[in-house]
């Protein structure tokens, strides 16, 4: 019996308009820095650079705007999109904004150059001396510059979670500190009132949807939840549950499967968040977390003291029933990987077929094991676990067909470790399994 609100569906139509929106703005941006340019400004020194460094401004200011939004955790977007894609889609659009971004510093320097017949480095002191908030901005070009340094794969596997999560919160600053520049120096803006109104508008409006997002919603939320630590338990060798007991949980509408951003109200832990998905459907007045000890804050759970103020943001994820296409299921996981497993497995609807398998280098190493086979017998499932190092125990494309003779007719639900994942996945393409019917989602940052 249900005793809370079931997790809210995907809205694909939502996603469509907010496509057709974007490529509108992208489009009027464009218009907008295009329609300022004449003939005699570009025939005069400095005049062609000058318009790509206008050109270039506008469309990487847009594309950064969009970044940021897309992971400011809209709800609608969220749901029917899932993080991980929209960190892909983030990342993705970020070489060619901060390439934008760079390109219109360099253009600008060297039209201006031309066109006071100077040279470059008497020109760059003469920004920051002479200009309003030009100095400003050129702190604020490095900080999205370290931002995006420190997102390139070399850096970002060197990195702890925490120290990349405080990194990219500069972003914003960055953003902050160009936005007077663009208004009060850009020639493109001087005697332009609807150029004015719409970077304003864009502006303005992403910084009040980030805060709303970002800090009011979450704050209403758990002023609301007023959720506390009730036990910490280890359920296999660093592994441990976290029990969180709250009020108004019935009125949490979640899926199995999803995760929240969890914050810590202890030393060392409250100034970040960590994703972590439910290891069970919520049963007010509590919530369950099962958590590994990899990180520093994941470590740091198991010494967690009951009463400790919890903060949660979400749920958040779309690997959930919501995504099956068919009528048979077949999740696989492998290490923490079972936890949103053993959550979706006691939110699927009573009729689906299940199979479910565990990979596990070690039995005790199998979280929840006996929840996951009661849940499985409750759906005249199957339940397998295959036991071993890699070495010794291979799970390969003939294993899972074995296992499952009908793998093409499968909805396959994939967690575990990125390199377990990619596997698994690359073998049910192999073994005909279509792409829309293979679901995963990477918490990696």
């Amino acid at each position: 019996m249900r005793t809370h609100l079931p997790g809210r569906a995907p809205q694909p139509h939502v996603v469509h308009v907010l496509e057709l929106l974007c490529g509108v703005g992208f489009g009027l941006a464009i218009a907008l820095a295009i329609s300022v340019e004449g003939h005699a400004a570009l025939a005069s020194a400095g005049g062609w650079p000058l318009a790509i460094a206008r050109v270039s401004a506008f469309a990487g200011s847009y594309l950064m705007l969009v970044m940021v939004l897309l992971t400011a955790r809209l709800p609608w977007l969220e749901r029917t999109v899932g993080q991980d894609k929209l960190v892909r889609w983030h990342r993705k659009i970020a070489p060619y904004a901060v390439s934008l971004i760079s390109l219109h510093v360099l253009s600008v320097v060297l039209g201006y150059t031309q066109m006071l017949k100077t040279n470059v480095f008497h020109m760059i002191w003469s920004f920051w001396v002479n200009y309003p908030d030009m100095l400003m901005a050129t702190a604020g070009f490095g900080l999205l510059l370290m931002a995006a340094f420190s997102s390139i794969r070399i850096a970002r596997s060197k990195m702890k979670y925490e120290t990349w999560w405080v990194v990219h919160l500069y972003t914003y600053l960055g953003l902050g500190l160009a936005f007077m520049h663009q208004i009060r120096t850009g020639v493109m803006f001087l005697g332009h009132e609807n150029t004015i109104r719409f970077w304003t508008t864009l502006w303005v409006g992403t910084g009040v949807m980030i805060v709303l997002l970002r800090v009011g919603v979450p704050l209403v939320r758990n002023r609301q939840y007023r959720l506390r630590v009730a036990s910490v338990t280890e359920e296999a060798p660093n592994v441990y549950s976290l029990t969180v007991t709250g009020k108004n949980i019935k009125k949490m509408a979640v899926s199995g499967g999803q995760f929240f951003q969890w914050r810590f109200m202890a030393k060392g832990l409250w100034w970040h968040s960590h994703p972590y998905s439910l290891s069970a459907l919520p049963r007010p007045p509590f919530l369950r977390v099962t958590v590994k000890g990899l990180g520093d804050q994941s470590s740091a759970v198991a010494r967690l003291k009951p009463g400790t103020r919890v903060f949660v943001e979400g749920p958040y994820g779309v690997f959930t029933h919501h995504a099956t296409k068919m009528g048979d299921v077949t999740l696989i996981a492998a290490g923490v990987g079972i936890t949103p497993i053993r959550a979706m497995l006691e939110d699927l609807p009573s009729h689906t077929n299940v199979n479910v398998i565990i990979r596990a280098t070690r039995t005790e190493d199998i979280v929840h094991a006996e929840e996951m086979k009661s849940l499985v017998a409750s759906h005249d499932g199957h339940y397998y676990e295959i036991v071993g190092s890699r070495e010794e125990v291979n799970f390969d494309d003939a294993t899972l067909e074995s296992l499952v003779p009908n793998i093409r007719a499968n909805d396959i639900f994939v967690c575990g470790p990125a390199g377990f994942t990619d596997g698994v996945v690359a073998a049910a393409r192999r073994l005909g399994v279509p792409h829309a019917h293979v679901h995963h989602e990477s918490f990696t940052f």
